[in-house]
């Protein structure tokens, strides 16, 4: 039987960092890029622009818009989770302490708020404008379908958004394809109303609506592609912290077979959620991600005891290293395949058992 070598997922944890920061300076460097070419597009099609005053002016504007989005977010959010029942340690102990010690674990502060939400969805998440202001929603369909150990798993998934502050790079980063997209519309509103623009200046500004609204939307198309694979790689972090958190990356893994078991019944007729990305698994993709989970499993258990071994893990690893039509299938997806996600899990769990039961020393570089 072969062995796995030490530390490989710590070198696909260190690749994700460097992805993921690499993504983020991406995507904001393309909307100052958008933002300088409308700048040029208006100047070159409008005379008379200070070319000075034009770009504080739309600097300005852009900052006014993320601002605004990232203030309003979390009064959305906890909205659209319907999250009304306040936990407190007089209501559910158990679950206040165990947030409250996994956040002085991870170094972050205690939630602001904890909530229990009667959303049919087994789900937890965690939003908030900075850190230090976060709060988590757990929906009580987790609480009822996993056991504890597991609900921990997943808490301490959530935790580690926190500890790698995904609360406040996602509300920034989502804001960009949004902006795109709303100057986009912007322009193509403009185009439609052509008609009616009469004067001097007509064609230009239809010039400029053209211009600015195949650029805008080209950058939305461009960035939301980023933000999604920013979202899978952040996903895979948490994964990653709550392993090392828990000790034992074996029960997340269980938990999100179960999660995505439930997500499969309870989403299989219903619209795509607005919170969509705030779900520990793809929502909109959970019977298709289940069915693949199910057959995949079943396909790398090659002795069929229920069990991924060693040397299976190994196989399975190599198997999907070479499945590219899959990664092209993940582009449009908010999070990464569940089987991945386990794989990763199981390599970690392997890697603790072959360090005597500890996760290696220098994880936390990583998560």
């Amino acid at each position: 039987m072969n062995n796995l070598p030490i530390a490989v997922s710590m070198g696909s944890l260190g690749a994700l960092r460097r992805g993921s920061d690499l993504t983020i300076f991406l995507v904001f460097g393309i909307l100052a890029l958008l933002l300088l070419a409308i700048l040029g597009i208006v100047d070159f099609f409008v005379s008379g622009i200070d070319p000075l005053l034009g770009f504080l002016a739309v600097i300005l504007l852009t900052v006014l818009f993320l601002v605004i989005q990232w203030a309003i977010s979390p009064a959305i959010v906890r909205w659209a989770a319907k999250a009304r029942q306040e936990v407190t340690p007089q209501t559910n102990p158990w679950l206040y302490r165990t947030v409250q010690e996994l956040c002085q674990q991870a170094g972050v502060p205690m939630v602001r708020h904890l909530w229990v939400s009667d959303v049919e969805d087994p789900n937890a998440f965690v939003f908030g404008r900075t850190v230090g202001s976060a709060e988590m929603v757990v929906n009580r369909p987790l609480l009822e379908q996993l056991n504890q150990d597991e609900v921990r798993a997943v808490l301490a998934h959530e935790v580690g958004h926190l500890r790698h502050r995904d609360v406040t790079i996602m509300t920034w980063a989502s804001a960009v394809p949004l902006l795109a997209y709303v100057i986009a519309r912007g322009g193509f509103e403009v185009l439609r109303s052509s008609g009616r623009v009469r004067g001097k200046g007509a064609g230009q500004a239809i010039a400029v609506a053209i211009a600015v609204a195949i650029l805008s939307y080209c950058v939305y198309l461009i960035t939301q592609l980023l933000v999604l694979y920013l979202s899978r790689t952040r996903e895979s972090y948490a994964d990653a912290y709550s392993g090392a958190a828990t000790k034992d990356p074996h029960l997340l893994a269980s938990a999100l077979t179960k999660i995505t078991y439930g997500l499969s019944l309870a989403r299989s007729d219903a619209e795509p959620s607005g919170l969509r990305a705030f779900f520990i698994g793809d929502p909109v993709k959970a019977r298709e991600d289940y069915e693949e989970l199910r057959q995949r499993m079943q396909e790398y258990d090659l002795n069929r005891d229920g069990q991924i071994d060693q040397y299976e893990l190994q196989k399975a690893l190599e198997a999907e290293k070479r499945s590219h039509w899959r990664r092209a299938n993940e582009l449009f997806a908010t999070h990464p395949p569940t089987i991945d996600r386990i794989l990763m899990l199981e390599e970690m769990e392997e890697e603790i058992r072959q360090s005597g039961g500890q996760p290696p020393a220098n994880i936390y570089k990583f998560v």
